[in-house]
């Protein structure tokens, strides 16, 4: 044993309620001095360190919480055996409320304490002591440490941590099942006496409930509990320190403890049996009433499922579960008819979806009930034999033919006529009629399939006694083909042949269509309206044909364009034909085959024309359009004398204005043309500068009546010789119609001065065209005569 493991026991044996007192003093025997001397403490170094002798010694000091006296309480006196009674040393006291909470009598070595302490703020106090020579201030003992630790008493009550608790057990638990658990605090000393010793009890809540003393468990203290007999119940526990013995002091709180549901209790209808009326008229789906079992569980210890498990209308009705209400819905399962039957019985069962097996010694937890439902009985709107009708009619049936008959009945026992219409919003054509008395429909218009192959309507079947009782039944009409429609070409054909074809080359193939529709599919048959010298058409017995060529080479110079008329026949019965026309043009092509022109223009090409040949003509005049540009634009370099917007180089100049006929005052002036006079004398041009001036020439004068070609050719070489002619860069035509013709002038002009020598015999020479023409002219001799 060390030497600190033995003043350790020693202080503790020292620290005994019956050994400390504030007058013992503990001093040094020659044992202890003896101990302490050879005591050796082994350092972290492995050296061995010698303790020193101490001269001086101290009491151990114990203090008692909450003094309440007047005077200060004296804690305990220091002591060293270097202290003589002169007065020569001086004590010291520092450390844990030193001068403040604790003094010292510098001169005893007395310690008090100033005020009340409280050990549940601070349990122990730590100071330090040390004595001094009053004169020298040279400490005559080493410092040294100690402890004042305060004594507890029984000041503070048991405290729970919450002042209500709230707990639940099941219903129906076993005796000593537990609740919840309480916990009480004392804030004295644990570990000194009993003040913070607690014992549990209830002051409130038995017989139902227990607490253990020890522990604070609350139990239950009565078997089979009952939630639906009381719900809510409230406890106090009390918790007292000092083991629960007189004097000690206590504190309480409030449980407060639910009983919670189990399924202890079956379903029960509140009837044995039930009533229900339903009308017959009730759709499917429609419910018909309700059945409800009580059940004084809650949640979901009290879910009903709810089916029919007998009767004679289980195929009738159904029953569904309302999970919010936990109700059975029953409801319609098949249309009602109060003429076949006016009452239905159902056994209905209502059990829990959820049965705890401790509790099967309780009964079944499900329950019976019979439901009669009666049928009340309604006026039915008329009823149809059928819940749609389909008729067929041919499209060429004569109007007024019936086409089917719509029946109806009343489902009451008092049987009413009916009456039949149609719903004119399904025939807006009104092409169908209908009997209101039997329902037979009729036709009113004639029938097409092409325009219509199907008609809707819709049949109102009322009763006389009651119209507003109604109903409605749709009837589909469909209209069969007859072959009253010819076949035609499918498409338009822009034929043409080629001049250079040969017999049997295939020029186009056509096929055709039918807006009818037989059985056994469209079959057509192609032929020529006559025979054809030039053209011959080949059935391919596909509903297609072939249109071939006859003869060597066609002409177009001759004739241009071919009518042939192609006969279309189909094969159902009536058979139709109808003729339609090809148009074939004739055209140039090349040697694949290849239209190249079939227009009037290209016959105005010489023949033989050959490619080289055009390609010369087209350089040629190429060549010409660039010397004619390099012309002009040496002319521009020339400087204008006027720079007018009016500048009039670039117009074309036309002589070939033809006029507008006898009654055209507005046209050109042909009397200038022939008037001399009127020709204005040459001037000099204006807008450029002249790089030589030439002598103003007067053209001789063209007598009077001479004709327009000789002046026009006069006026060419005019132009042509002279540079100044206005303007320099503008074309001048003088075009000439030539000489006149064999038939001389048909204008009505002069015609009273020529009228005698007038023949128009020619005209019947020039073919049917002009007959109108010679009657009107050659008549008019004989008119006069007349």
């Amino acid at each position: 044993m060390t030497f600190y493991q033995f003043l350790r026991l020693f202080v503790l044996w020292a620290c005994l309620p019956h050994f400390c007192s504030p007058e013992l003093t503990f001093r040094r025997t020659p044992e202890l001095q003896q101990m302490i001397a050879e005591a050796r403490v082994p350092r972290s170094d492995g050296k061995i360190l010698h303790r020193q002798k101490r001269g001086w010694m101290w009491n151990q000091f114990f203090l008692l919480e909450e003094y309440t006296g007047s005077d200060y309480q004296y804690v305990g006196k220091l002591h060293s055996d270097q202290d003589k009674g002169d007065g020569s040393l001086k004590y010291i006291l520092s450390g844990d409320g030193a001068g403040t909470l604790f003094i010292i009598d510098e001169k005893t070595g007395d310690i008090h304490a100033t005020r009340r302490i409280d050990r549940e703020e601070k349990a122990f106090y730590t100071l330090r002591a040390q004595a001094i020579n009053r004169r020298t201030l040279r400490p005559v003992e080493p410092e040294s440490e100690f402890v004042i630790k305060i004594h507890d008493i029984n000041d503070n009550e048991p405290t729970f941590p919450e002042e209500i608790y709230t707990a639940s057990v099941p219903e129906m638990s076993v005796v000593g099942t537990s609740v919840v658990q309480v916990t009480a605090t004392d804030a004295d000393d644990p570990s000194y006496g009993n003040s913070a010793r607690v014992i549990y009890s209830i002051l409130q809540g038995q017989p139902y409930f227990s607490v253990e003393p020890e522990t604070g468990i609350i139990r239950t203290a009565l078997p089979n509990m009952n939630r639906e007999n009381r719900e809510q119940y409230q406890v106090v526990i009390q918790a007292k320190d000092m083991g629960g013995q007189m004097g000690g002091l206590s504190g309480t709180t409030t449980v407060n403890i639910t009983l919670t549901d189990v399924n202890d209790n079956p379903p029960r209808f509140p009837q044995n049996t039930i009533h229900l009326r339903v009308l017959e008229s009730s759709p499917v789906g429609t419910a018909v009433g309700s059945v409800k079992a009580t059940d004084a569980d809650m949640g979901k210890n009290a879910e009903v499922d709810y089916r029919i498990i007998d009767g004679d209308g289980t195929d009738m009705f159904d029953i569904i579960t309302e999970k919010d209400t936990q109700e059975g819905i029953i409801t319609v399962k098949k249309p009602l008819d109060y003429e076949s039957r006016r009452l239905y019985t159902l056994k209905v069962e209502a059990e829990n979806t959820h049965v705890d097996p401790r509790f099967y010694y309780l009964g079944p937890f499900k329950d019976t009930t019979i439901v009669k439902i009666s049928i009340e009985d309604v006026d039915e709107p008329p009823v149809f034999s059928r819940s749609s009708y389909l008729f067929e009619v041919h499209e060429d049936i004569e109007v007024g033919t019936i086409i089917g008959t719509v029946m109806a009945r009343d489902p009451d026992s008092a049987s009413s006529p009916i009456r039949f219409t149609l719903d004119r919003h399904t025939d807006l054509d009104r092409i169908f009629n209908i009997h209101s008395g039997n329902g037979s429909l009729y036709t009113s218009k004639p029938l097409d399939r092409e325009l219509s192959q199907w008609h809707n309507l819709t049949v109102i079947a009322a009763e006389i006694n009651n119209p507003k009782e109604t109903t409605r039944v749709s009837v589909f009409v469909r209209i069969l083909d007859v072959n009253d429609n010819a076949p035609q070409f499918a498409v338009f054909y822009d034929t043409f042949v080629c001049e250079n074809a040969r017999p049997g080359q295939l020029i186009q193939t056509i096929s055709a269509v039918d807006k009818d529709d037989p059985l056994g599919g469209q079959k057509f048959f192609f032929s020529l309206a006559a025979v054809n010298p030039n053209f011959t058409v080949q059935d391919n017995e596909d509903n297609t044909a072939r249109i071939l060529t006859r003869k060597n080479g066609f002409n177009r110079h001759e004739i241009s364009t071919y009518l042939l008329p192609v006969v279309i026949s189909d094969n159902d019965y009536p058979i139709q034909s109808s003729t339609g026309t090809l148009t074939i043009r004739v055209c140039a092509c090349d040697s694949q085959g290849n239209m190249q022109s079939c227009s009037a223009e290209a016959l105005l090409l010489p023949a033989g024309l050959s490619t080289g040949a055009l390609i010369a003509i087209l350089l040629c005049i190429i060549i010409l359009l660039v010397v004619l540009f390099a012309a002009l634009k040496r002319q521009r370099k020339t400087e204008p004398l006027i720079l007018s917007k009016e500048d009039i180089r670039d117009n074309i100049v036309s002589y070939n204005d033809e006029g507008g006929g006898e009654e055209d005052t507005q046209a050109f002036d042909i009397g200038t043309l022939r008037n001399p006079a009127a020709i204005e004398e040459k001037k000099l041009r204006r807008d450029i500068i002249p790089e030589t001036l030439f002598i103003p020439r007067r053209t001789p004068t063209v007598p009077d009546n001479t004709d327009v070609r000789d002046f026009i050719n006069e006026r060419l070489k005019e132009h042509d010789l002279d540079p100044t002619a206005p303007p320099y860069d503008s074309l001048a035509t003088y075009a000439y119609e030539g000489n006149d013709s064999i038939a001389e002038s048909l204008s009505s002009l002069e015609s009273g001065t020529t009228e005698g020598d007038q023949n128009y015999d020619y005209l019947r020479e020039w073919g049917p065209r002009f007959n109108k023409l010679a009657e009107m002219y050659g008549g008019g001799e004989s008119d006069k005569d007349a």
